[in-house]
């Protein structure tokens, strides 16, 4: 299997995708042949490490005719001009979440990558459903589960932040940040299961962090179908329990969790440990299963499928990546209010 070439744009987060392409889940899949950033000792310093060539800027990268996929790492502010930069000069796109903070421009963008036979794709939502997002569909399917009626999701982590200057100090670039940099990944779950969101509110508030931004947040969301559901997001708990994306999941006759409570015996990192309990009928149900994949991982294999021209299985659609989108953009107003706001 030949491998595709990839540069790699934006080296504070990108520097660890550049290592998921050197000695993780991509190198099977591809090769780095260049980096580039804004600070060009960062550039010379990582493609020296990697033996990869070193850009200063965009433009020089996508001149690289051996070099038909970009990945952008860059803040969200005004992606989708980037993204629109890259596929006009013929390249396929890798990005992160959260994808952009502008709808509009996010859905133009997917839709004129669609028109062109470009790829665009990010880790959440994935392009296709990951392994513990299947199961929860395969259970829904299998089982008279009934009408969604409530969430409760969570995702934690240990951060003791320094203000730098960065998007990550800015409200507006970074908003209630545990939700956007964190919990954005429920977000983009949750639309996937319940559909349309209608309203939100976000709570936030500052315990350890020394930027001007929160640490600990949480967003409630109520869904066109009338389900409600809560997210909590934190970089201040220390538990040793980071980046669960616990799920609880109420249905009118049964109760799917994922990631809740303490780890299985044979719980390894990366893996996402899921039950089903409900009835059938008059008699009860108990179903584990445990799955060897998380939503929000880099699908390196399904990039590598698209971008060789296959077609995939269930691929996340514009509609479904924007209306995630369009969580933020309530969630950002709701932050500047104080109440509540529609989507």
């Amino acid at each position: 299997m030949r491998k595709i070439n990839i540069g790699i744009v934006g080296l504070n987060f990108g520097r660890y995708i550049v290592e998921q392409i050197v000695s993780g889940p991509g190198k099977r899949y591809f090769r780095l042949l260049g980096v580039c950033d804004a600070n060009g000792v960062l550039a010379k310093k990582v493609a020296t490490e990697y033996r990869a060539s070193a850009y200063h800027t965009l433009e020089s990268l996508l001149e690289n005719k051996d070099i038909p996929v970009i990945g952008l790492f860059t803040g969200p502010v005004d992606r989708a001009e980037l993204i629109r930069e890259i596929i006009h000069a013929g390249k396929h796109v890798l990005t992160t979440k959260p994808f952009e903070l502008n709808a509009d421009a996010a859905m133009r963008i997917l839709t004129e990558a669609k028109w062109m036979e470009r790829v665009v794709h990010m880790n959440s939502p994935s392009p296709e459903l990951s392994a513990d997002m299947l199961q929860i569909k395969k259970w829904r399917s299998e089982f008279n589960v009934g009408r969604p009626v409530a969430c409760r999701a969570d995702v934690w982590c240990c951060y003791r932040e320094q203000a730098d200057g960065s998007w990550y100090d800015d409200p507006q670039k970074c908003p209630a940040p545990p939700i956007f940099r964190l919990g954005v990944y429920l977000i983009n779950d949750l639309v996937r299961i319940f559909g349309d969101a209608e309203e939100v509110h976000v709570m936030q508030t500052r315990l350890f962090t020394k930027r001007p931004t929160s640490d600990n947040a949480q967003l409630s969301i109520l869904f066109k179908n009338g389900a409600i559901a809560s997210i909590f997001s934190s970089f201040c708990v220390g538990d040793g329990q980071a980046y669960r994306s616990s799920l609880t999941l109420n249905f009118e006759n049964a109760t799917i969790y994922r990631n809740v409570g303490p780890p299985p015996l044979e719980y390894a990192h990366g893996m996402s440990h899921l039950q089903l309990i409900g009835k059938d009928g008059d008699d009860p149900v108990q179903i584990s299963a445990l799955v060897e994949d998380r939503s929000g991982n880099y699908q390196w294999e399904a990039l590598y499928r698209a971008v060789e021209g296959e077609a995939l299985v269930d691929e996340v659609s514009p509609e479904e990546i924007v209306a995630g989108i369009r969580v933020i953009e309530a969630m950002v107003a709701s932050q500047e209010s104080g109440h509540a706001e529609k989507v």
